[in-house]
């Protein structure tokens, strides 16, 4: 199995698109640590997925929670040789109704909690060919209006990715970013409430949709966490159908 004999922690791991990548990555062999605020989606994951899961609940902007997480890890399945960073909250009003609480959310739950799962992660990683998957967005690439919380904690997670990607090289840690485009429980909310923006960014995908969580967005994430990714660190991949390009 492509994944077999990884552990692994998904942030945001028991519903959205981290439930999906949950899922995925143990089909593929994995043992992962699901760690969300949500106590219910966890103890159904726990349900689906046996004792190839195990839940940790918490807030991810508190380092306390990255520690109990890997040391879940630790304690549970043996070691710790996967990360992916994809817990992230934020609310969207025009730039000048932002308020320092919105910009609070957004930076603890998404910069600020990867930066720490990231360091807690770190000594239980070194030399193990480990791989850290962290979440991006393509709203970065056409500043979208009313996301300035949300594109700036991204950008902030996507430049820390590069640097640590080059700095732990050489303990055998691969860092890698993940933009993805998928028709979340968040994005059918946002289609409702904003339908002209909306129908704007559904009209820029070559592909004609938004991408399921777990057919197209979850096996990205999988190749990135398996060997068959060796060879890649401190790239960003684009999993939105064609709709935005990096150069």
């Amino acid at each position: 199995m492509q994944l077999q004999d990884r552990i692994v922690i998904v942030t945001g791991g028991a519903a959205g698109i981290g439930g999906a990548i949950s899922r995925v990555l143990v089909r593929r062999g994995a043992k992962v640590v699901a760690v969300d605020i949500d106590a219910k989606a966890g103890a159904e994951l726990g349900s689906e997925l046996g004792t190839d899961v195990a839940f940790v609940q918490g807030d991810v902007g508190l380092q306390e929670t990255a520690d109990l997480a890997v040391r879940t890890a630790v304690e549970r399945f043996g070691g710790l040789t996967g990360l992916v960073n994809n817990a992230h909250a934020s609310r969207q009003a025009p730039f000048v109704e932002l308020t320092q609480q919105m910009w609070d959310l957004s930076f603890t739950t998404g910069f600020v909690a990867t930066r720490n799962f990231m360091l807690a992660a770190h000594p239980h990683m070194v030399g193990s060919g480990g791989s850290i998957v962290n979440f991006g967005s393509g709203a970065v690439l056409v500043g979208q209006p009313t996301q300035a919380t949300y594109v700036s904690a991204k950008e902030a997670i996507r430049g820390l990715s590069r640097v640590v990607a080059n700095e732990w090289a050489k303990d055998d840690i691969r860092v890698n970013v993940v933009c993805p485009m998928a028709m979340t429980a968040g994005v059918k909310a946002w289609s409702e409430s904003a339908p002209e923006l909306y129908r704007e960014s559904l009209s820029k995908v070559p592909l004609g949709r938004f991408g399921d969580s777990e057919t197209d967005v979850a096996p990205i994430v999988a190749f990135l966490l398996s060997d068959d990714a060796k060879y890649m660190t401190g790239q960003t991949l684009m999993a939105d159908g064609g709709a935005n390009k990096l150069y």
